[in-house]
């Protein structure tokens, strides 16, 4: 479990998270939605440590994250898997290259042992025959795919996903929902997702928090969020086409 207790975040003088205090499940899919501008990517930045908190706590299960010194930290990073918008697959390597980085770089693993154990990401995702190519070489799905093996090569307890579906296609979107959703159960981990897709919160969001100006503006589950009288989270559910289409119903 993730706990974040007051936690705030200035740019420039400028607030950009207002006390945020919430706590995110284990072994479930806790999704964080807002609009553009509203803090939600700033707060996972925080999370994973690209961003310092000016004040607050951050706990992984009861460890402060805030509070670590730098060689701690670095041990409970080890613990993290990202996934990063865009993927952040390296061009110059392949599928299987790129998902024996974090192995070579993180792990005490032997060669065999990270040979092993990247094509076991591979063959979780359904990429083991693709091992070969580049990303130039595979589409935009399967790019997601080879980045999701590489955040859980480390058998991660915390994953982080940030937009997972950006770019995708619905039928494309969905296949990348359900995988984060079965690898989230089968290995328990702690997930958390940024997404601004509707269809992705009412297909695996267990939790669902609402980030409004760097404010959390409501947390519930994906079967309270159609049902609640908070007036700007209303805004913008029923700005998204999947609304629009439960209106048009």
């Amino acid at each position: 479990m993730i706990k974040i207790e007051n936690l705030y975040k200035y740019f420039d003088g400028r607030e950009i998270l207002h006390d945020i205090s919430c706590e995110f499940e284990s072994g479930k899919t806790n999704l964080i939605i807002g609009q553009s501008g509203s803090g939600k990517t700033v707060l996972m930045k925080c999370l994973i440590g690209l961003y310092e908190a000016e004040k607050g706590n951050i706990l992984y299960d009861n460890r402060n994250f805030i509070k670590m010194a730098k060689k701690d930290r670095q041990i409970l990073q080890q613990e993290m898997g990202v996934l990063f918008q865009g993927g952040a697959l390296f061009d110059s390597m392949s599928v299987k290259e790129n998902v024996l980085f974090p192995l070579i770089m993180l792990s005490n693993l032997n060669e065999s042992e990270r040979n092993d154990r990247a094509e076991f990401c591979l063959e979780r995702v359904n990429l083991q025959d693709s091992q070969h190519l580049y990303p130039s070489q595979i589409s935009g799905g399967m790019k997601k795919r080879v980045a999701i093996a590489r955040s859980i090569a480390l058998n991660p307890k915390y994953l982080f996903c940030d937009e997972p579906n950006s770019g995708l296609d619905p039928k494309t979107s969905l296949i990348i929902d359900e995988l984060i959703y079965e690898l989230t159960h089968e290995y328990q981990m702690t997930t958390i997702i940024n997404t601004h897709d509707m269809n992705s919160v009412m297909a695996i969001g267990e939790t669902v928090s609402f980030i409004h100006e760097g404010k959390l503006w409501w947390k519930g589950s994906k079967n309270e969020i159609l049902n609640t009288d908070n007036d700007e989270l209303n805004s913008f559910v029923y700005a998204s086409k999947f609304a629009q289409h439960l209106k048009r119903k």
